[in-house]
């Protein structure tokens, strides 16, 4: 199933998600979830997105890397994660979200990551991750939060893409995927 993604001004991608219940069956929804972030050319895809108020998210990071990039990406599903630590040098890169569509900024990042989580099968795992996925991780991770990337620009950065955000809320914005605007 693809879903439809919730753009921005929705509260839910303000809100904190909750845990699944540890053993749910979720892989349909992590499969729906997958074929949902492909069909907007998307890296990655937070359950807040799709409207559902829980600790999951889907990336592909393989999608941010060249051929030359030493980095392997990964295609994977994180249940319940927690981000142990940040580490590393802190990098910029501009990044956007499917939520915010036409709009990118630059957010630093520390360049590595320990997280834990359950993939697919309910396995716990704790993981290190770098570069592009772990900014990818990064990224999704806030969304389970209630952050959104734009949360970390300056006052001036945020002032000047405002009538942007209010046109993708009241969904005057383009994109090449269903979206649900919360003041349509």
């Amino acid at each position: 199933m693809i879903y439809p993604i919730v753009a921005y001004g929705n509260p839910i991608l303000k809100k904190e998600a909750l845990d699944i219940p540890e053993g749910q069956e979720i892989q349909e929804l992590i499969d729906s979830m997958f074929a949902t972030m492909d069909r907007a050319n998307g890296v990655g895809l937070a359950a807040p997105q799709i409207n559902q108020g829980i600790r999951l998210f889907v990336i592909d990071s393989s999608l941010m890397l060249d051929e030359e990039d030493s980095e392997k990406g990964i295609r994977k599903a994180f249940i319940n994660p927690i981000i142990l630590d940040e580490y590393g040098d802190d990098f910029g890169f501009e990044e956007g979200c499917l939520s915010i569509p036409d709009v990118r900024a630059e957010v630093i990042r520390p360049e590595k990551l320990t997280i834990e989580y359950y993939d697919e099968n309910w396995n716990l795992k704790e993981e290190e991750f770098s570069g592009m996925t772990a900014r990818v991780i990064q990224h999704e991770y806030d969304h389970l939060e209630g952050i959104l990337f734009i949360d970390y620009l300056n006052g001036l950065k945020k002032r000047l893409i405002k009538s942007k955000l209010i046109d993708i809320s009241k969904g005057k914005v383009p994109t090449d995927y269903r979206m649900i605007y919360p003041l349509k």
